[in-house]
């Protein structure tokens, strides 16, 4: 039986009968799931199915179809299209509205999202108008919606597809998952919004400079990256039915 986490209503109460198999599968952050993280619920559970690196299944958000999408060549950016921001979702563990809040204070930033928006779109095709809007700008803020290990959403590889250096908020571990060096910008490497903005703004000014960050586009992909997508070439739930008959050939 599979359990979607973030589906159960706090206060049930599971009851496993003889012989049942139980996997926890979410992929939000447990940040704002934190019966992922009570020892006390997960023990009604013998397999899990989460974006984690180290689940028994692992469900990231990401996959081989990431290789020939990240290969595109970036579209020429104008100078005067900064930073493009998409953000809708009202949940907010990892600070992400306050300091792009504070951002706004120090450079000019095109929000397209129904949280902050500043900007309309003609229309609205979802994934692809997202894609096609942050191709033109040279910057894109990618921040999570809660900081936690192994947690890299689409927010990460979508600028990267579309050929805009990611401004990254979140995993602290998201090098790990960089399909190549100096290919986006950490939040963490600065002291403050306004650190970041100055770097930002000289990037801007320094056409070489930026440039650099959209080099790796002619080079091969990090292998330990290819390697990362090639482990999800099998779905999910084929890969969960041979945990499962794992379970049952051990007696569990």
């Amino acid at each position: 039986m599979v359990f979607h986490i973030p589906s159960l209503q706090w206060a049930y109460q599971p009851s496993k009968l003889a012989g049942q198999v139980w996997v926890a599968w979410a992929m939000e952050c447990e940040v704002h799931y934190p019966r992922l993280r009570d020892p006390e619920f997960m023990r009604h559970f013998d397999l899990t199915m989460t974006y984690h690196r180290n689940a028994d299944v692992p469900v990231p958000y990401y996959g081989p179809d990431l290789i020939p999408a990240l290969q595109g060549p970036p579209k020429p950016k104008a100078k005067d299209r900064l930073v493009a921001l998409f953000v809708s979702s009202p949940l907010d563990k990892s600070g992400r509205r306050k300091y792009i809040t504070e951002l706004t204070q120090y450079l000019e930033i095109h929000s397209y999202g129904r949280d902050l928006r500043n900007m309309r779109l003609k229309e609205d095709r979802g994934r692809a108008t997202k894609l096609e809007i942050i191709a033109n700008y040279k910057f894109t803020l990618a921040f999570e919606n809660a900081i936690g290990k192994d947690y890299v959403t689409e927010k990460f590889f979508d600028p990267l597809i579309a050929g805009s250096v990611p401004i990254y908020l979140g995993a602290p571990n998201v090098d790990e998952f960089a399909p190549a060096d100096h290919c986006f910008i950490n939040v963490a490497d600065f002291r403050t919004p306004k650190d970041l903005a100055e770097y930002l703004l000289a990037l801007n000014d320094d056409n070489a400079a930026y440039e650099e960050y959209l080099v790796w586009k002619q080079k091969p992909l990090r292998p330990d990256f290819i390697r990362l997508l090639d482990e999800q070439r099998e779905h999910a739930f084929v890969r969960l039915c041979r945990e499962v008959r794992k379970l049952k050939k051990d007696g569990k």
